[in-house]
């Protein structure tokens, strides 16, 4: 554990990116709320925004709202474009025959069928500027390496830089391109797996197997990810090596969140214990809820629509199942953790995780 100090607050990370705690909030493509990212800043930790699907206007407009909601370091979240999928245009006959495994599910929430759209996704290019322009104190990055322009364009503009890896080889080539930071991600981990070097089904390593081996491969800080939702969890990554702890589902029950209703629900449910990798809703592996859709669509998964597509034709419909309060019908991403989560307030969850690790370390002393 080179460069730590006595006091587990002071890690390489939050030297770097002037952290109060080493903890940093999950990114939520679809779902990342102002108010938690603030609440996290504010407290201590690195509060992160999931950009997913956010066109320019949408990306300057969020990030004048967390600027007016904390002065603390924050942190934009992009997926590159990894096999080009945003690129992906269907013929209509494609269309089509993507879109007519789903036609149940659209029947039953009374949602008319959707017609294909001039595109699924803004292009990464369009994102980036708009990141870029805003100037976050950290621009991480998931699916993917970010080329050599991207990484000096950030340095220039005084951004950190934190690229996500599933495996060794992803965090080596991550650091060889220079990142500052990079996210170990174990398969335990909520929402999308952002493998990038080989098939998600083959980057499933957990974490504390995954932690050490990429702290010693690597130069820069490491970010432990993957089914920690207590304190006991941080502390167990720092001593690994760790330089900071990633968490997500324990902060999408917490009262900001604006995670719908019946996800927040199922989080602290029978099955939050079962969670299951699936493609089924968005095209991409992913870690959640299991539910009615998910058991029903992964038997004919060899007939949905690749991502982006697939995500774009459920995201046409999971809104107005999440308003219903329909848990069958939409994504639920959750770790391996989520039986752990607790519904409070960000701060007082900041609070506990800091308490719990001063505890867990302070065992050993």
């Amino acid at each position: 554990m080179a460069g730590r100090t006595s006091d587990w607050r002071s890690t390489r990370l939050a030297g770097l990116l002037g952290l109060r705690l080493p903890i940093v909030l999950g990114p939520f493509g679809g779902i990342s709320s102002v108010p938690l990212a603030a609440a996290v800043s504010n407290a201590g930790g690195l509060g992160s925004f999931g950009l997913y699907g956010y066109d320019a206007g949408r990306i300057s407009e969020t990030t004048t709202r967390l600027r007016a909601a904390t002065d603390r370091p924050f942190n934009l979240n992009l997926w590159l474009d990894h096999d080009e999928a945003t690129s992906l245009r269907p013929s209509e006959a494609e269309f089509a025959e993507w879109l007519r495994p789903l036609v149940p599910y659209f029947t039953e929430l009374g949602v008319p069928l959707p017609t294909r759209p001039d595109r699924f996704l803004p292009t990464f290019d369009e994102q980036f500027e708009a990141v870029l322009s805003a100037r976050p104190d950290v621009a991480s990055f998931v699916f993917g390496v970010p080329s050599a322009d991207v990484l000096e364009r950030c340095r220039t503009a005084g951004i950190r830089t934190v690229g996500s890896a599933t495996t060794v080889d992803e965090a080596v080539a991550l650091d060889a391109a220079g990142v500052d930071a990079i996210v170990a991600t174990g398969f335990e981990a909520g929402g999308h797996r952002v493998s990038f070097l080989r098939e998600a089904e083959e980057s499933l390593t957990g974490l504390f197997a995954l932690l050490p081996h990429i702290v010693d491969a690597v130069s820069v800080p490491v970010i432990a990810a993957g089914g920690i939702a207590d304190g006991r969890g941080i502390a167990a990554a720092l001593t690994l090596g760790a330089d900071a702890a990633l968490i997500g589902t324990a902060f999408l029950a917490t009262h900001e969140s604006v995670a719908p209703a019946v996800h927040k629900a199922a989080i602290h449910g029978g099955e939050a214990g079962h969670t299951v990798l699936t493609r089924v809703f968005s095209g991409r592996l992913a870690r959640g809820i299991p539910n009615r859709m998910q058991r029903e669509l992964d038997q004919v998964s060899a007939d949905l629509a690749p991502f982006p597509v697939q995500n774009w034709l459920t995201g046409r419909f999971k809104p107005i199942a999440a308003e219903q309060g329909n848990g069958e019908l939409m994504s639920m991403w959750a770790g391996q953790s989520a039986p752990r989560a607790r519904s409070i307030p960000a701060a007082d969850l900041i609070s506990a995780l800091e308490a719990e690790t001063d505890a867990a370390l302070g065992r050993w002393r």
